[in-house]
Order: C-alpha cells, then sequence, then structure tokens
C-alpha cells in the first residue's frame, strides 16, 4: 500500500518545490493538490466538511501550475490533483495541460478528477449543477480521445468538435484517470470511465470502506470491468496504525494523508511522524 500526502498550496503554505523532496526523501509516493477556481460569497450547498468552509479553499493555487514545480523539483514522486474539477474546465485545453504535465514528470501524473459540491461556483463557469455529471463524463470522454487518437472528434451533448489534432500526448497509456466520490454515484462513475476510485476515509451512510469496497468490486464485475484494474485511493485517513493495517489488508492501494496549508516549521513534525507509521505499515 502506497502512502501519498494531499496540501492546499496557497501564498502562506510551504511551496510544492519545497516540500516534494521532503515527501519523497520519506517514503511517500504521491503529492496530491484540490482545485478551486474561487470561492463565490453567497452558497446555496452546504461544504460537506461542516459548517465553516476553510480559509485554503479560497486562497487555493492552481494544481497544474503546483504539480508541475512539485514533479520538476522531485525524481520519483508521484503528482496527483484531488481532484481536478472536471465541469468547470475546457476539454480540449485541460487535455494538453494533463498531457504536458505528463510529458514534463515522465509519465508521473495521476488525474484525479471530480464532479464538486460547489454549485455558485460551477454556474460561474457557465455549468449547470444538475447536468454536471454528464458534462464531466462528456468531457473525460473527450479528452481520452485527444490522447489516444492522432486525428479526434467528439460529438455529445454538451461536448463537440469535429476532427482535430494537438500533441503532446501522455506518456502513460492510457493516462490514469481516477474518479473521486462517494459510494455508490462516485463509485459507478469509477467503474464506467476511470481507472481507479477515491472514496474518503470514514463512515458514511452506506458504510465504511470495509463495507463499500466489496460492493465497488461488484459494481465492476457487474460492468465486465476487473476490480483489480481499478485500484482504491482513500483520502483523508489518520494516525492510526492499525486503522492503516487493517485498510492495507484489504487492498486498498494508496493512502492519503491530509496536510495543512502551512510553512516548513509546522509539516515537518507532521512527516516526521507518518515515516514510522509507513514503515510499520510495510512490515
Amino acid at each position: 500500500m502506497h502512502f501519498g500526502a494531499a496540501m492546499f498550496f496557497t501564498d502562506a503554505s510551504m511551496t510544492p518545490m519545497e516540500l516534494g523532496p521532503l515527501l519523497e526523501q520519506r517514503g511517500f509516493e504521491s503529492l496530491w493538490v484540490p482545485e478551486h477556481s474561487h470561492i463565490p460569497l453567497v452558497r446555496t450547498k452546504q461544504f460537506p466538511g461542516g459548517p465553516e468552509l476553510p480559509r485554503p479553499y479560497y486562497d487555493i493555487m492552481d494544481p497544474f501550475l503546483v504539480l508541475t514545480a512539485a514533479a520538476v523539483a522531485t525524481k520519483t514522486l508521484k503528482v496527483g490533483t484531488g481532484v481536478c474539477l472536471i465541469n468547470q474546465r475546457d476539454p480540449i485545453q485541460t487535455a494538453k495541460l494533463a498531457a504536458s504535465l505528463d510529458q514534463l514528470s515522465n509519465g508521473r501524473f495521476l488525474f484525479g478528477v471530480g464532479n464538486g459540491w460547489n454549485k455558485e461556483e460551477m454556474e460561474h463557469h457557465g455549468t449547470n449543477f444538475e447536468s454536471r455529471h454528464k458534462l464531466s463524463r462528456e468531457r473525460i470522454e473527450a479528452m481520452k480521445l485527444i490522447w489516444s487518437q492522432d486525428t479526434a472528434e467528439y460529438h455529445g451533448e454538451f461536448v463537440d468538435f469535429a476532427p482535430m489534432q494537438t500533441w503532446p500526448k501522455p506518456v502513460q497509456k492510457p493516462m490514469p484517470i481516477i474518479v473521486g466520490g462517494a459510494f455508490p454515484y462516485g463509485a459507478r462513475r469509477a467503474v464506467r470511465y476511470g481507472e481507479g476510485w477515491i472514496p474518503g476515509a470514514g463512515a458514511t451512510r452506506h458504510g465504511d470502506i470495509a463495507e463499500t469496497l466489496p460492493a465497488f468490486h461488484s459494481l465492476a464485475r457487474e460492468a465486465g470491468r476487473d476490480p483489480a484494474a481499478l485500484p482504491v485511493t482513500l483520502f483523508r485517513v489518520g494516525e492510526d496504525l492499525e486503522r492503516l493495517k487493517q485498510y492495507r489488508d484489504l487492498g486498498i492501494a494508496r493512502v492519503v494523508i491530509s496536510l495543512p496549508a502551512a510553512k516548513r516549521d509546522a509539516i515537518l513534525p507532521i512527516l516526521d511522524r507518518w515515516a514510522p507509521l509507513m514503515r510499520a505499515v510495510a512490515a
């Protein structure tokens, strides 16, 4: 089981050029960056994490720039969006961004995608909240064609373009699209068009990962997909050795810890607590 770390990079946090090598030195496999383009001051949908929206949601930097900086500063660390709000991004431009990052990192990019909760944020981008899931699916389908074909075209309800060409193509074939979202809806989207699933740790109304993972594997088999081809990346895990061992024994491919948007002095003690935990899980 691999370990990753996620951070909201802001002008008040460590830089990705600082954090990336520190993670690599301690045995972390990957660095993940969330995305919010902006935060509307009027919101009708509650933040899933609680009544108050933390300040880093307003301040976070662009994930593709941050991950490029981290990739240049490291040699083996994988870099991932956790998650990219694909329904707020143009698919042709995003396909080029993702492929460019995969090239610059020599195939170390993990393309985590999600459909978001902030209704007003996506509406500012011209996205209808009710149709956001189909819009995202079409954009991902279109990007897959762009990455895999010299000449690509796509004709859908929301995405429509005539034959076109663009490079670079990703190093990875296929580009790993890892779909974020809770069970069952996020899991179903992962089975339909992903190469992995990103749920969150902790109990949900459908149970925790020990209960939803077998159901996810059943969904995959029913759709004719091999569950082994859909590795699970579990976000927001805690410093609990027995729980981490349970995740390992369940077959979770990767767990991701959440780091605060803070400077080096606050982050180093956290990383140094995790290093022996990772060794104990590996043992």
